[in-house]
């Protein structure tokens, strides 16, 4: 039976990304996961913390070309309701960035990654599914639908929301739904985006337009799931016209230019990341509406956080506690902050959308605000330390 000191069950960006992560260690690593089904026709934007990570792991020289800069960031109020909050448009230059991040499209990239990992001498690929998962004292071991059976001293569960090593390691989840699903597509168009994103709110949900390289972009579009279906079956010219409405026609003549495809929208956090010789990453751990650039950044994090406290010795029987530990506030801040903000949206409650507005409005107008809210996001936690010790030196300096 082999033995592998990690192995990751699941081979999306998350577990791809982590397999190469903790390879990199020095581990000896399994990535298990069957061939890819369909192909994702969706993009994702990389935050400047997530990019680090990814040029450590030497992917960025070949990613780069099919990446375009997140210079700006713009959200639009697009409820036509009463009460509506004024743009707000964050630059990264406030904050002493070329970029936020970069937005990538998923298919090229996860090819890179299957690329990637064929170099690593210590991670192997294994094509099958995961059957059982045991967990002992001492190690666990994993059965596979090829009959294949191996062991490990950690396994990562980064198999999505329908998790097995989830199940296996006996953690419960809290599962939420919207009437809600995202509509995603990429078009070209006449005006240059500037490399700027625009996110108008809407009250079905965000209509999201990120820049790709030229003249094009991708669009993640929230709508009604009934609304959805429609739009799915609409020709290439049809669509076209209606995304250019919707964007107000701020990029000029729009033209479809990929199949458009539809997700049912839920969310979910595991009660717990991490038990025992286990731990969940990505969507195995958290989901949520994709709402500023959150989730696979949020998955980058739990990767480095994964990495960090594996150390150079022996995995510890209670590293699953140990990580849950550190990844709980980031997750638990994050998903709900992003539950309340799309729940807003939906709400016709007039002080909800009053809130909404006045936190939109302070945003716009209180500049050190503004700077505050993109280094949180950027970085979290680093807002509220970098309060707290401006705080502590004018503190010491009044005593002084």
């Amino acid at each position: 039976m082999e033995h592998y000191e990690i192995v990751v069950v699941g081979a999306g960006l998350a577990g791809s990304l982590a397999a190469l992560a903790l390879a990199d260690t020095g581990r000896t690593v399994a990535l298990v996961a069957p061939m890819a089904g369909r192909m994702d026709g969706r993009t994702t934007a990389l935050m400047d913390q997530s990019l680090q990570l990814v040029r450590k792991l030497g992917l960025w020289d070949q990613i780069a070309p099919l990446a375009a800069p997140l210079a700006g960031m713009r959200i639009i109020d697009g409820t036509n309701r009463l009460l509506r909050a004024p743009t707000v448009t964050f630059h990264a230059a406030e904050v002493g960035l070329e970029a936020f991040g970069y937005n990538i499209p998923n298919a090229p990239f996860l090819s890179f990654l299957e690329t990637a990992a064929e170099s690593r001498p210590s991670l192997t690929r294994i094509v099958a599914s995961l059957t059982t998962i045991v967990f002992a004292d001492e190690r666990a071991t994993l059965v596979l639908d090829d009959g294949l059976s191996i062991t490990a001293d950690l396994v990562v569960g980064a198999d999505g929301r329908r998790s097995g090593v989830r199940d296996a390691a006996g953690i419960e989840m809290r599962n939420w739904s919207y009437p809600q699903s995202a509509v995603v597509l990429n078009f070209a168009h006449k005006v240059p985006h500037q490399n700027i994103s625009t996110e108008f709110h809407t009250p079905d949900g965000p209509f999201t337009q990120v820049p790709l390289p030229g003249a094009r972009s991708s669009l993640v579009w929230v709508q009604k799931p009934e609304d959805a279906a429609v739009t799915t079956t609409l020709s290439a010219d049809a669509l076209s016209d209606l995304i250019e409405r919707r964007m107000q026609s701020m990029l000029g003549s729009v033209t479809v230019d990929s199949t458009a495809q539809s997700f049912p929208l839920s969310g979910m956090a595991a009660k717990a990341f991490g038990k025992g010789r286990a731990i969940l990453i990505g969507e195995a751990a958290h989901a949520f509406p994709p709402i500023g650039a959150q989730g696979l950044n949020l998955s980058l994090r739990d990767i480095m956080a994964a990495v960090s406290l594996l150390g150079s010795g022996a995995v510890p029987g209670d590293f699953g506690q140990r990580y849950d530990r550190r990844r709980r506030t980031d997750i638990l801040t994050r998903t709900v902050s992003v539950d309340l903000l799309n729940r807003s949206l939906l709400s016709d409650f007039l002080p909800v959308q009053m809130l909404r507005a006045a936190g939109m409005q302070a945003l716009a107008s209180v500049a050190p605000l503004r700077t505050l809210m993109m280094h949180e996001g950027l970085k979290p936690g680093s807002a509220l330390r970098s309060f707290g010790n401006s705080l502590r030196e004018k503190i010491s300096r009044q005593r002084a």
